[in-house]
């Protein structure tokens, strides 16, 4: 048996989405197990970091089939570089204040809380590549139409300043840009894909209401 060539590669973007997750999670476990004399803000933001890696990890292993998915080499290219490449810095200088790290699990933890929510109202409908499952209007998708992408940039905001450079501000600023790239090819295949979302978007703000 054939298998298509679209849901092979949902299945092996999948399983290697998943590993990657799973690898950063298990990295900054094993550092946060043998670290020694750290403060607690940092040991904190550590572990919830850990704990948002581990949680993507499992969440693109059940993810459920998509019905259409954006064309083109971009928009894979956009998510490939949004999803995986900014997270390497998981692998930078760790800052050593405590005040970063402080805010950094203030972050972290709001921005994991937020993904919990809104995970519980897309369910299965979660994905990288812009794809098309379901209009999804409970929840934070009430108010925002990617309350997703604002919940993953204030973690992200949250690992830099554990990592605080000017590098990995530079970082901060071109993953938003990527982010911003994503949501439009999202939007797009939503609007071809499933008829409701056209009225449902005239009708919601994308990241933060009454701002954009």
């Amino acid at each position: 048996m054939t298998v298509p060539t679209n849901l092979a590669y949902d299945r092996i973007t999948r399983v290697l989405g998943g590993a990657w997750f799973l690898l950063l999670g298990l990295t900054v476990a094993i550092a946060l197990g043998t670290s020694s004399g750290e403060s607690w803000p940092s040991l904190v933001s550590n572990f919830c970091t850990a704990l948002f890696y581990l949680m993507l990890s499992l969440l693109l292993l059940i993810r459920g089939p998509a019905k259409a998915q954006a064309e083109g080499l971009l928009p894979r290219i956009a998510a490939f570089v949004g999803t995986y490449w900014p997270w390497t810095i998981t692998f930078f200088t760790k800052t050593e204040g405590a005040l970063p790290n402080l805010i950094s699990t203030v972050c972290v933890l709001t921005g994991l809380i937020m993904m919990l929510v809104t995970i519980r109202h897309l369910g299965r409908s979660f994905s990288l590549v812009p794809q098309a499952r379901s209009v999804v209007q409970t929840g934070p998708y009430r108010w925002i139409k990617h309350p997703l992408y604002l919940s993953e940039e204030i973690v992200f905001l949250g690992v830099v300043l554990q990592h605080l450079s000017w590098l990995t501000v530079a970082l901060l600023v071109l993953h938003i840009g990527i982010q911003v790239w994503r949501i439009h090819y999202e939007e797009d295949v939503l609007r071809r894909t499933l008829p409701e979302y056209s009225s449902y978007e005239t009708s919601r703000w994308r990241l933060v209401p009454y701002v954009w």
